[in-house]
């Protein structure tokens, strides 16, 4: 039996043990019942339900941080698509998560490659409040690939949608210049100025 301070009080009976119990006014609760002999600890029932359970959160939260999202771009998207995958992407970093950004080029696509990476980067550029990339995008093969890793949360603009850990939208937190950081996804590749056109016909792209 292991007694109220942590430290191991011997092996005792059932009625010596619950005598204890009730002498320091917890209860006896079995904790490793598979064991021989079976392992039990004083300990108030409820703290330690809530203790097992902060653990398990704990836990859950770790795994959540070890979990890479992938968000999949194309040198086809339409405007509005890419301003949902930015979206997506916004909340996955929000929630702590790595992210893979890949974009693949199909058939005559491969003649246009500067046009996906152009992409690459305005996608980047615009995730810059709330993650930043590994490594500069770089063309392997017919796919462009990039993990981007979340800023910390004091640095980090707060969720567009304001999906906070408490339910709670945060006021927007001050940039390292001094201005505000951005707080919306821009959704329409309009807002960002000095546009260029695609040859696929489906996107516009910032000019050089």
């Amino acid at each position: 039996m292991i007694g109220v301070d942590g430290q191991q009080v011997g092996v005792l009976e059932l009625p010596a043990a619950l005598s204890l119990a009730r002498q320091f006014g917890v209860d006896l609760v079995e904790i490793a019942p598979n064991a021989q002999p079976p392992v039990c600890r004083l300990v108030d029932y409820g703290k330690f339900k809530y203790e097992l359970a902060k653990k398990e959160r704990d836990s859950k939260k770790t795994q959540h941080k070890n979990e890479i999202k992938e968000v999949q771009l194309s040198a086809r998207i339409d405007p509005h698509d890419l301003g949902i995958k930015l979206e997506h992407a916004v909340g996955f970093l929000c929630e702590d998560m790595k992210l893979k950004v890949s974009l693949r080029f199909r058939g005559r696509e491969m003649a246009h490659t500067e046009i996906g990476l152009q992409i690459m980067r305005k996608f980047l550029h615009d995730l810059a409040p709330w993650g930043h990339p590994d490594n500069e995008p770089r063309l392997v093969g017919r796919a462009v690939n990039v993990m981007v890793t979340p800023l910390p949360k004091h640095k980090r603009a707060p969720n567009p949608k304001g999906d906070d850990e408490e339910g709670v939208t945060e006021a927007p937190e001050a940039s390292d210049d001094g201005g505000a950081a951005p707080t919306r996804v821009p959704t329409d590749a309009a807002e960002s100025g000095g546009l260029g056109q695609n040859p696929f016909g489906s996107i516009t792209l910032p000019s050089a």
